[in-house]
């Protein structure tokens, strides 16, 4: 358990201080895939892939839609 909270926070600070890259909804992924994997069986690293791909592909698939709303429906014009 401490190897895992040690690990999770070095991983953590480190991503922390690099240059944003894009990784949009892959920290909070991660962490919420490290929690859930750490409780099935200790599966913590699989589970903070997993949860990077998931939250990354998610945040995306936001983006796009958000995209799409704003082309559709532009903002009224002010007289």
């Amino acid at each position: 358990m401490r190897g895992t909270v040690i690990s999770v926070a070095t991983a953590l600070a480190l991503s922390l201080s690099a240059v944003s890259a894009g990784a949009a909804g892959c920290l909070k992924g991660a962490v919420v895939g490290g929690v859930a994997g750490h409780y099935a069986h200790h599966h913590a690293l699989l589970g903070a892939i997993a949860g990077c791909a998931i939250g990354h592909h998610l945040a995306h698939k936001a983006k796009e839609k958000a995209a799409q709303q704003a082309k559709t429906n532009p903002p009224p014009k002010q007289p």
